[in-house]
C-alpha cells in the first residue's frame, strides 16, 4: 500500500516530470504563454509557495513537534497558529504552488491537469492517513481544528 510510503516531495517531483513530458508530447499551448508577465506570475507563485514552506517549517519547529510525513503518530500537539490557521497542510500546499508555477512556465494546456492529480495523490495517500492517525491521537481537539481550517486553502 502506498499510504504514507512515498515522500510528498517525491510525489511533487513525479508530477513535475509528468508535466514536462506532457509538454513535450502535446502541442496544445496556452496563448501567449511566453509573455514576460506569465514568467513573472510564475515566479510570484513559486516565491509564495517557498514562503509558505518556510513559515510552516518554522512554526512546526517552534511547536517542537514532528513534521515527518512518515510518522504523524509522533506529533506531540496540534499546531493551530501561524500559517496553520489558514491551511491544515501548508507544506503540501507549497508543493502545489510549485507545480502551478511550473505549469505557468511550461505553457501546456494539458499540464494543468497534473496539479489536480497531485492534489488527489497527496490527499489520498498522505493527508487522509495522517488525519486518521491525528484524530485517533487527539480526538475532539483535532476534529474541532478540522472543522475550523480547510485541508488545502
Amino acid at each position: 500500500m502506498l499510504k504514507l510510503k512515498i515522500p510528498p516531495p517525491l510525489w511533487c517531483f513525479f508530477c513535475a516530470v509528468l508535466m514536462w513530458w506532457i509538454r513535450r508530447v502535446s502541442f496544445a499551448y496556452l496563448p501567449d504563454y511566453q509573455h514576460p508577465m506569465i514568467f513573472i506570475l510564475g515566479m510570484l507563485v513559486a516565491v509564495a509557495g517557498f514562503m509558505i514552506a518556510i513559515s510552516a517549517t518554522i512554526t512546526m519547529r517552534r511547536a517542537k513537534t514532528t513534521s515527518n510525513p512518515f510518522q504523524p503518530q509522533q506529533t506531540v500537539q496540534i499546531v493551530t497558529w501561524g500559517v496553520y490557521r489558514k491551511s491544515r497542510n501548508p507544506m503540501y500546499l507549497s508543493l502545489l504552488f510549485g507545480l502551478i508555477a511550473w505549469a505557468l512556465w511550461l505553457g501546456s494546456i494539458f499540464a494543468w491537469c497534473v496539479p489536480l492529480l497531485f492534489i488527489w495523490l497527496i490527499t489520498h495517500f498522505q493527508i487522509k492517513p495522517e488525519e486518521q492517525i491525528l484524530t485517533q491521537k487527539f480526538g475532539q481537539h483535532y476534529l474541532d481544528y478540522i472543522n475550523q481550517v480547510r485541508r488545502w486553502l
